[in-house]
């Protein structure tokens, strides 16, 4: 009985204690999209005065758990539904990427922004790599202008050690590569990545994350030619771009001619008829 007694009230309180948690953990942004477009629409254009807003409010907002709805508004100035609209245009604000000069300086204080929030709040680095992901894979669903101020921000982004190259794999997914989405963003993603520092640098960032050899992934299968790639970046004024690609592409040739000595070498198969083989034209 004195048991039973004891019990109860323990496991009440346990229930309790789980309804409680559910009920202050369940995910309710809204409020959250509030106090930041308010915020960002009193600041206005000014983006150091941006940037003070946004150090501040993270220690009255949970920015951990609505770091999307937070680089949602930052770019596009409202929470993103599936596909890159807005899904709720009453809550916006003007102040974001979409919405900003389509040129390099501009972009170039943007990421400034972003990356001062990431320093302040370390945090918010993954969360910020995933915001960058899905964008790409939105990218049919912007304006070609907002596409291009993405690409370039991306691109800065890359090249100032914010986001990896792994965020480029987004730009492989199908529904992006067809017609022609992938290939014009990632000349405006490229074109800034190198003018901020260079293709030796690009091409270790890509090797880091196994990029380098996937790049002609960007077009469609029946384009993905060393060919095609040279063409498409050297006539949008990304010679080094082409060469590096041409240069993977001889190294992995090499590589896969090595791999099938070895394997004939390791068989025990005559090394003058291996050679005659490897050189003897495909059928």
């Amino acid at each position: 009985m004195n048991n039973q007694k004891q019990q109860k009230p323990t496991l009440t309180g346990q229930r309790f204690k789980t309804r409680k948690r559910d009920e202050k953990e369940r995910f309710d942004p809204t409020q959250f999209q509030e106090s930041i477009v308010q915020g960002l629409n009193q600041t206005g254009s000014d983006l150091e005065a941006v940037a003070k807003f946004l150090d501040a409010s993270g220690a009255k907002l949970d920015y951990r758990r609505y770091a999307e709805t937070l680089f949602d508004i930052l770019v596009a100035g409202g929470m993103l539904a599936p596909g890159g609209s807005i899904s709720d245009d009453l809550t916006r604000t003007e102040f974001c990427l979409f919405t900003a000069q389509e040129d390099l300086e501009t972009m170039q204080a943007y990421a400034q922004v972003f990356n001062k929030l990431i320093r302040r709040y370390k945090y918010l680095e993954k969360g910020f790599e995933e915001e960058i992901k899905k964008l790409l894979l939105f990218l049919k669903g912007f304006t070609e202008s907002e596409r291009n101020k993405l690409a370039m921000l991306t691109g800065i982004l890359l090249a100032n050690g914010n986001i990896s190259a792994a965020v480029i794999g987004s730009l492989f997914n199908e529904n992006v590569v067809k017609e022609g989405v992938s290939a014009a963003f990632a000349v405006k993603l490229f074109k800034s990545w190198i003018y901020e520092r260079d293709i030796n640098a690009v091409a270790v960032a890509l090797r880091k994350v196994g990029m380098d050899n996937r790049l002609m992934e960007l077009f469609p299968a029946n384009k993905r030619s060393c060919e095609h790639f040279s063409k498409y970046f050297t006539d949008a004024g990304l010679k080094e771009l082409s060469d590096f690609a041409r240069n993977q592409e001889a190294i992995g040739s090499r590589k896969e001619l090595q791999k099938e000595l070895q394997e004939m070498m390791a068989r025990g198969d005559n090394f003058k008829d291996s050679a005659e083989e490897l050189h003897a034209p495909s059928t």
